[in-house]
């Protein structure tokens, strides 16, 4: 069995650890655990993680959140994933912070990185996990809180809700997304 695990963010040092990057702050952080590397590939930052017999194609897009969908269509179909194997990471700004929901496909809800994805394949028949980074900032200057880093308080949640995410990827490529969704969303 193969899956997509694809974790949306920003390249660059200016993006790293900030609330739109948490897609790849969790790969990087589940291909430290299995002492993985990534690769600089074709349209992404690329490697391979075996988990219980399953080969789990770990993908961070180089091109930009806006254009996340080149990334997502060339792995698919390089790889010969099936849609119902992708897995997107992706923050939300409509999830109180630390709220983890995985879903077996659904709209975009506004997000660029999603709705690029939507557009290049056609379809929005792909599972996510949104991570949630809360809504707190002011009318108008969503961009500029999405592109900043964590506060204090959230830093220390970090590690444990990145760990969960990873549990939740495990889940979803062992028993699946409806299992995973019982079992983890709350």
């Amino acid at each position: 069995m193969k899956y997509l695990i694809v974790g949306l963010g920003n390249i660059g040092p200016e993006y790293a650890d900030t609330r739109h990057n948490i897609g790849f702050m969790i790969l990087d952080e589940f291909a430290k655990q299995e002492s993985a590397k990534f690769y600089n590939m074709r349209l992404a930052y690329y490697t391979e993680v075996n988990y219980k017999g399953r080969t789990l194609y770990l993908i961070k897009p180089t091109t930009y959140m806006n254009n996340s969908g080149r990334a997502v269509n060339h792995w698919m179909t390089t790889l010969k994933i099936a849609r119902e194997n992708v897995l997107v990471v992706v923050d939300d700004i409509a999830l109180p912070f630390g709220t983890l929901r995985l879903k077996p496909k659904g709209s975009a809800a506004g997000h660029n990185g999603l709705k690029h994805i939507e557009a290049t394949l056609g379809h929005n028949e792909y599972a996510r996990l949104r991570f949630g980074v809360s809504d707190d900032f002011p009318k108008g200057r969503q961009v500029d809180y999405v592109l900043n880093g964590f506060d204090k308080e959230e830093l220390l949640e970090l590690p444990a809700l990145i760990d969960r995410s990873i549990e939740m990827i495990k889940s979803f490529t062992t028993i699946g997304t409806e299992l995973t969704m019982t079992r983890f969303n709350k």
